[in-house]
């Protein structure tokens, strides 16, 4: 018979990271953003294009989930090129995508 898992408890605290986080990636535009990311680094203009948004609101998107380490950047001369900072973010996609499965029967 094995014993259960003990869980860690978490704070309070931990738990307002965690909404920051899915708060951060709570916009179709950022959803789309880091679905791109994950086959690889873009650069902003590249990510402009996919979304359709001027330059100012594609860079404020991105700064929103640079901010809680979602992506990381990297400037190279004029252009700045982003990535997934944690991979792990598109197991939680997998895990959303369940739930509107669910909800569709």
């Amino acid at each position: 018979m094995s014993l259960p898992i003990q869980q860690e408890i978490l704070t309070p605290q931990q738990f307002e990271e965690r909404a920051l986080v899915m708060k951060a990636m709570a916009h179709p535009s950022r959803l789309l953003m880091i679905d791109e990311l994950s086959r690889g680094e873009r650069c902003v203009c590249e990510l402009q294009t996919l979304v359709g948004h001027d330059m100012s609101t594609v860079s404020k998107h991105l700064n929103v989930l640079k901010k809680v380490g979602i992506v990381a950047d990297e400037r190279r001369g004029k252009q700045v090129y982003y990535r997934l900072k944690v991979p792990c973010i598109l197991n939680f996609f997998h895990c959303v995508e369940s739930v509107v499965e669910a909800n569709r029967s």
